[in-house]
């Protein structure tokens, strides 16, 4: 189960996404890394992972 802070940030995140009208494409928990990966955009160009610590990041 993600943590609070990523659950957090997840919806901070998707909400910012919504925003800006782009799509979601993937949105996903990995158990064994314990991270969140959310895939974004029309054409999948917005990749980010979020950690325990609720912390973002850009995927490249």
């Amino acid at each position: 189960m993600p943590t609070q802070k990523q659950s957090n940030t997840a919806i901070f995140v998707c909400q910012l996404l919504s925003n800006l009208y782009q799509p979601i494409q993937v949105f996903r928990y990995d158990r064994k890394l314990r991270t969140l990966y959310i895939q974004a955009g029309t054409t999948d160009e917005i990749a980010l992972i979020i950690d325990e610590a609720g912390v973002w990041d850009f995927v490249l």
